[in-house]
């Protein structure tokens, strides 16, 4: 599962506008899901490079290895570049607090310079989760505090399902 909850004895420091709470709480850590680490992504794009290369033995010598010399160059950096940016959107990671006074969710996303924050009284919050009508299937959002907003949204339907059951009962248990 890319989440994992883990819990805490008070709120996290250096968070603007923090307050200190007695008592203890739950967080919830989640992110998408990461299937090629750094070594494999060198073992990729050198034997994608390997591969694009073979054809080329075929014309060594003569100019059709010119003409066809750009077009499996652009290919590969075709790759490099989608890989490179499949990584740096896997940065994104979502923080949802659970504490006896309130519920604080940030969302980090890469490439902005600040998180999204929302803050509600646990009291009020709600998770739903749709099974239809959303940008993607079993979606899952919280409401409170005059607002709704997306949990998860990188996750499996099946994830956000089963988060949301977890999710639905640590905040009875809080309350």
């Amino acid at each position: 599962m890319p989440y994992a909850w883990t819990m805490t004895d008070a709120e996290a420091p250096g968070e603007p506008g923090a307050s200190r709470v007695a008592g203890t709480g739950w967080e919830l850590r989640l992110w998408p899901h990461r299937s090629l680490p750094a070594g494999g992504f060198v073992a990729f794009i050198a034997a994608t490079a390997a591969m694009l290369a073979l054809p080329l033995l075929a014309v060594l010598g003569s100019p059709v290895l010119w003409g066809l010399l750009p077009f499996l160059i652009l290919a590969l950096g075709g790759v490099w570049l989608g890989i490179t940016r499949s990584n740096r959107d896997g940065r994104l990671c979502e923080v949802l607090r659970l504490l006896p006074d309130r519920i604080a969710l940030s969302r980090h996303d890469p490439g902005r310079a600040e998180p999204r924050r929302w803050e509600a009284n646990p009291h009020w919050v709600r998770a739903t989760i749709h099974a239809t009508g959303g940008p993607v299937p079993d979606y899952l959002t919280l409401s409170g505090g005059g607002r709704e907003v997306e949990l998860g949204a990188f996750l499996a339907p099946e994830e956000r399902v089963r988060l949301h059951e977890e999710l639905c009962a640590r905040l009875a248990a809080l309350r």
